[in-house]
């Protein structure tokens, strides 16, 4: 955790420096009025995200089991790598930068600025680098996203919004089904996936349908909530 305490201070000084403000201002701490949507997007991402793994059951024919590594010790660790992980990129890509941009340029320059590096994070991360497909395919959903989550920022003037999103998105796609094969998983192939020919439609349906899904039901969920006063 010393990553995310050096983020946090850093976060602090940049706000005090650039704006005289504290911490406060990123909304970390939770209340009981934002308790209840933070569970709601947090589900929705993470069914969405789910949805990816149940339509290639479904049009693929995989199958899964409980990973036989499967443990609490293994399941604890790596519900705290998940959380380091977004905390992290939520402090670096909105966070300080956000609240500062969103004070100097507006709301919707500093989303587009922060939804820039966003992606731009992720293919340097990603290990798409010169795939030219895999980079367009990467950068258009991580650019939704982060205007996404920078939305749900500036909605809330809360990080808990966006971190619960790109949280229950994040812990099912590299956790619970094995996005990659490098990791632990609470669920893992049950067997090689047979050889099935499936239509353009079932592909960009399998491909398209978590993503545009998770963007657009969580944007209806933001959309609804009042405006908070910038701080």
């Amino acid at each position: 955790m010393l990553q995310v305490s050096f983020l946090i201070l850093v976060s602090w000084a940049l706000i005090w420096l650039f704006e005289k403000q504290n911490l406060s201002v990123l909304g970390l701490l939770p209340n009981a009025n934002l308790f209840k949507q933070l569970t709601l997007l947090f589900v929705v991402s993470a069914l969405m995200s789910a949805s990816a793994f149940w339509l290639r059951m479904y049009f693929a024919k995989e199958t899964y089991i409980i990973s036989p590594d499967f443990g609490a010790k293994l399941f604890f660790t790596e519900i705290a790598n998940q959380l380091r992980t977004v905390l992290t990129e939520e402090l670096i890509c909105r966070g300080a930068l956000l609240y500062i941009l969103v004070k100097r340029l507006g709301s919707s320059k500093a989303i587009v600025i922060s939804s820039v590096l966003f992606a731009v994070l992720h293919l340097w991360m990603g290990g798409v680098w010169g795939n030219l497909m895999q980079m367009l395919i990467v950068f258009v959903f991580t650019f939704a996203m982060g205007l996404l989550l920078a939305f749900a920022y500036c909605r809330s003037f809360s990080l808990l919004l966006p971190f619960a999103i790109h949280f229950g998105w994040n812990l099912v796609q590299n956790y619970v089904f094995p996005e990659s094969l490098v990791g632990n998983h609470v669920f893992v192939l049950a067997a090689t996936p047979p050889t099935v020919t499936i239509s353009y439609f079932s592909f960009f349906t399998m491909m398209l349908f978590p993503k545009v899904g998770v963007i657009a039901a969580n944007y209806f969920i933001i959309r609804r909530q009042k405006q908070v006063d910038m701080p």
